[in-house]
């Protein structure tokens, strides 16, 4: 009896010895596949592109950097066309209308001939002449027509420069000095342009509580049409922060917002911690330092890459 019980604490121990080496060897083989575990994940996450593919795809790299951060104060106003370029004019003596020869939207110089009337009292024909350079954006004449009041005129309007009124509330007002940088937009995905504060009205209007900021705006190409609504970003300010980068940098990876980094195998989703920002650019305070190359525009295309390789798909051109 003691010689079975022997034999078997024999086996037992000789088991427990092989369990002991076989669980060593387990952590062991552990311990040796997690860094190429972890090598295959981060090369999963790197794209591989040809300079040909980077240009293909429109994607523009730069080296991450200081930058001034603007601060602006976001307005609503219309355009509307300076008076000093605007002109009615009327006959000057009641008749019959027996040429009308502009029409509205044509193009008028100074001086020249608008209508002819005749004249009730002499029965001879006259001139009704423009008196500015602009075009006819308003009339009330047709041929025949007899005319003995101020109801019948052409407007003429220079409109190669027009106003941009911007509606300043009283909160606003201290932010809002002369000279300050404005850009002017109609709004989302329209032009945008940048012009200069030159004027701001002494009073506040009693029924709207709001002053008016003026912005005169080159008008040559006639992009900006009097009745208009825009928008304003009025820059009261900036700030010079380590790292800035465009807005268009920014990407949404595995609900993370990244910035992808350029390395000499590709290029990598690198999280990043978003400081302050404006509507065109955000500081960086974490995840980018300076002197990085990362992908300013066309960080989709990468993603869109990423994304397809976690399908399955590979990487093809």
């Amino acid at each position: 009896m003691n010689y079975i019980f022997g034999s078997m604490k024999i086996v037992f121990i000789f088991l427990s010895l092989l369990f002991i080496q076989c669980s060593c060897a387990s952590d062991h083989s552990e311990k040796h596949k997690e860094p190429a575990e972890e090598k295959n994940e981060h090369e999963e996450e790197i794209v591989k592109l040809t300079q040909e593919e980077i240009n293909e795809f429109g994607i523009e790299i730069s080296t991450a950097g200081p930058g001034k951060l603007e601060q602006h104060v976001d307005l609503t106003g219309e355009i509307v066309i300076d008076p000093d370029r605007l002109a009615h004019i009327f006959p000057r003596f009641p008749g019959i209308v027996k040429e009308v020869r502009k029409k509205i939207g044509t193009p008028v110089k100074k001086g020249e001939v608008l209508a002819i009337i005749e004249s009730n009292e002499s029965l001879s024909p006259y001139e009704v002449k423009s008196l500015i350079k602009g075009e006819v954006i308003d009339m009330h004449l047709t041929r025949g027509e007899v005319i003995a009041d101020g109801d019948h005129t052409f407007i003429i309007a220079d409109l190669s420069k027009v106003w941009v009124n911007l509606s300043v509330y009283q909160k606003d007002l201290p932010d809002i000095q002369l000279g300050q940088k404005v850009y002017i937009s109609a709004g989302p995905n329209t032009k945008e342009i940048e012009g200069k504060i030159s004027y701001i009205s002494p009073v506040v209007d009693e029924k709207t509580r709001t002053a008016t900021a003026r912005v005169v705006l080159n008008n040559s190409d006639g992009y900006w049409r009097p009745g208009l609504f825009v928008s304003g970003k009025v820059i009261i300010g900036d700030e010079t922060v380590s790292v800035f980068v465009p807005k268009t940098a920014l990407e949404n990876f595995e609900n993370r917002t990244v910035v992808f980094v350029k390395h000499k195998e590709g290029f990598e989703p690198q999280p990043v911690t978003i400081g302050r920002s404006n509507t065109k650019a955000v500081e960086i305070v974490a995840g980018l330092k300076p002197g990085q190359n990362y992908v300013s525009k066309g960080g989709f295309t990468l993603k869109a890459e990423l994304q397809k390789e976690a399908f399955g798909e590979g990487h093809e051109h």
